[in-house]
């Protein structure tokens, strides 16, 4: 059997490795599309900020560590794909066929169609070569913009901050990270990063981008304001890597649809990572949870279904972890609630001096989001009782009254036998 993997990022290198131990006899190709070694985007704000060199984003730091598995690399990018011949056309001309296929191409970051976007100075920050770019460019004073923020745009501002850098923070939603936070909580962590001395606006977005000087330019906002930088962060969010799949019988919604085996629409063919779109562990809708925990998740089941062994995706479980300037905040599951779903229920804490926000949802006695900053302890407990959907009982309204002790209703209820009965 060969099995090909397209993808070298975090959810490839787990599927190859996965793999190699379920079928120690089998061909194994991994397909990067970077000339660098495999390495993780999420270490490179740290890259950024001088905590490590370019070897501590690799995800494996032994030079033969893929050799010694007898799994194969190739650097390439694929353009092409034919179902019925099982064969894949790659940039370089290249042809391989396979027996399993893994699409773990990962996703690339957007860029809006804002006139001067494509200018020097304004850059993503996703790749080893974007690092590179705006090492160059980000120097103690100098005057930075960053577009979005989201999740991914609040782990670049720390990077950009610890770099000294003068920081503007455009956000088109109406708070910082509205994807992942609650009104409350997304005002609350504007709040600590002014505090820092970086600006936020907030309901507002880049117009246009234009040349004013030698390395400088002119960012013209829609509040009317214009702002001379230095260099302009990109950060308005990631789109899968599906391009090559056009004209395939492949079904593609936002990302590729996998089932809870993570195969897609076409058997032997399998997605996972930033680009597989699954089904959800409470509603069985699909989406795509493009975060690290997820991808090696989803790359063990699909390695061992390509391997034969009949395994299934409990479901994906969204899960955001952050650390704004020091401000640690998280959500886990449905943190928006059940609105006006029967049996849906929720209770906010707020301690705005001390920048301490907790929100807990529920549907009937099982917790199913929760939104958390400034609780750096246990706050695996939220994620445990929200994963293992256990079944609360009377301490549903314990924690509706109080939603701090969510430790104890963890300890009270995750170690009771009948849990997690339905």
């Amino acid at each position: 059997m060969k099995h090909v993997i397209l993808g070298n990022g975090p959810a490839g290198v787990v599927a190859a490795e996965t793999l190699r131990r379920a079928a120690p006899a089998d061909d194994i190709l991994m397909v990067g599309s970077e000339s660098a070694p495999p390495y993780s985007r999420m270490a490179i704000p740290y890259l950024l900020e001088e905590n490590i060199d370019e070897s501590g984003t690799y995800l494996r730091k032994a030079p033969d560590h893929f050799r010694r598995l007898n799994i194969g690399e190739l650097r390439a990018r694929a353009v092409s794909l034919d179902t019925d011949k099982r064969r894949i056309l790659f940039n370089d001309g290249r042809f391989e066929d396979y027996d399993r296929l893994l699409i773990a191409t990962g996703s690339h970051p957007v860029r809006p169609p804002i006139p001067g976007v494509d200018l020097p100075e304004v850059q993503t920050c996703w790749t080893l070569d974007d690092a590179r770019a705006i090492a160059r460019l980000a120097k103690p004073g100098s005057r930075a913009l960053q577009l979005g923020a989201g999740f991914i745009g609040c782990i670049i501002m720390q990077a950009l901050a610890a770099r000294g850098v003068q920081l503007t923070v455009v956000e088109m939603g109406d708070r910082m990270v509205p994807r992942m936070m609650t009104p409350q909580a997304g005002g609350m962590i504007k709040r600590w990063v002014e505090n820092k001395g970086i600006r936020v606006v907030t309901n507002a977005g880049v117009q246009r981008i234009d040349r004013s000087g030698e390395g400088v330019v002119d960012v013209t906002l829609s509040t009317g304001d214009v702002l001379p930088c230095d260099l302009v962060i990109v950060a308005a969010g990631v789109a899968p890597n599906i391009a090559f799949l056009d004209a395939t019988p492949v079904h593609v919604a936002k990302g590729v649809l996998v089932d809870d085996r993570l195969e897609t629409s076409v058997p032997g063919i399998f997605a996972a990572g930033d680009v597989a779109e699954a089904p959800d562990l409470f509603t069985g809708a699909h989406l795509v949870a493009a975060i690290q925990p997820n991808a090696a998740d989803q790359a063990r089941v699909a390695a061992l279904n390509m391997a034969g062994r009949h395994t299934k995706l409990n479901g994906v479980l969204a899960i955001n972890v952050l650390d704004t300037l020091g401000l640690i905040s998280a959500s886990f599951g449905q943190w928006w609630g059940e609105g006006s779903d029967a049996g849906g229920k929720g209770v906010e804490h707020v301690d705005e001096n001390g920048f301490r926000y907790l929100s807990l949802q529920f549907k009937d006695d099982v917790m199913i989001g929760a939104t958390a900053i400034g609780l750096t302890q246990h706050v695996g407990a939220l994620r445990g009782l929200i994963h293992g959907q256990v079944k609360l009982g009377a301490w549903r309204d314990r924690l509706l009254a109080n939603p701090l002790q969510f430790v104890e209703a963890y300890v009270a209820r995750s170690q009771q036998p009948m849990a997690l009965a339905r």
